[in-house]
């Protein structure tokens, strides 16, 4: 069975929406209006680093504050006092302010482009260059326009977190909602390289490389794109699962691939 087969094979038995938990995600399904699922997508994604566990609760402090309807409160609540509420929030080593000066930036795209959705497709060029404006418009407030919620490919860093946020939004099928669905950007989208995809990808030999930086996640994108142009992080989320989930082991993974 060729490889193609046997990653479609695994993505039929594992990409599904029960299998989410634990994970960051899970939180898009809380909001119905697509409006909201991109901030909190946005939110769930910068903190997506560390022990799970701490980052469910750790996005549950910041989204707590915003409430039902996050866009709405950005837009009309005083936000110096959104501020106020998250002076003791800390999440390893990014603090209430940090997470406040993202909100801050995100109002400000909200204000400028009406939606996370239009300030990211605005630009008609290539797909790194989108990413970089993003996140440089989102880090407004950050000195230099920079920050490590929302790193940029301008640094050569594979900006595993962002891609993350881009995948959920572009992305649609039983796991990821594709909030963004409609922008045609699904063949563009890079590889959120963590290191569990990392260490599975050096197993498939997808990369030789010796960091998981950008140079890195453009390699594996490439190979895994060979597989499926149209949809090269089809089966991040079934290949992360293993590794992360106490009941799915990596040997179980790469028993199913070289069988």
């Amino acid at each position: 069975m060729k490889i193609r087969e046997k990653l479609d094979s695994l993505y039929n038995k594992y990409n599904k929406f029960e299998l989410i938990h634990p994970d960051p995600l899970e939180f898009i399904y809380d909001y119905k209006l697509s409006e909201d699922q991109e901030i909190v997508a946005l939110i769930a994604s910068s903190l997506a680093y560390g022990r799970v566990a701490q980052i469910l609760i750790s996005v549950k402090k910041v989204l707590s504050i915003l409430g039902e309807h996050p866009k709405q409160t950005l837009l009309k609540s005083d936000l110096d006092e959104i501020g106020l509420k998250l002076g003791l929030f800390k999440h390893r080593f990014t603090t209430g302010q940090e997470v406040y000066l993202l909100l801050k930036g995100i109002k400000a795209v909200l204000d400028k482009h009406g939606s996370l959705k239009v300030c990211f497709c605005k630009e008609d060029n290539n797909y790194l260059s989108r990413i970089s404006k993003f996140a440089s418009e989102l880090n407004s407030f950050f000195d230099k326009n920079k920050s490590y919620l929302v790193p940029s490919p301008e640094d050569g860093s594979a900006c595993k977190r962002l891609m993350l946020f881009l995948k959920w939004m572009i992305r649609k099928d039983e796991v990821d909602p594709g909030t963004w669905a409609d922008t045609e950007l699904l063949g563009d989208l890079i590889i959120p390289l963590d290191t569990h995809m990392y260490y599975i990808s050096t197993e498939l030999g997808f990369t030789k490389r010796k960091s998981a930086d950008l140079k890195t996640a453009l390699e594996i994108t490439k190979n895994f794109r060979k597989l499926n142009h149209e949809d090269p992080t089809k089966y991040d989320f079934t290949l992360t699962r293993f590794g992360i989930r106490n009941d799915m082991q990596y040997q179980s993974l790469f028993d199913s691939i070289n069988s």
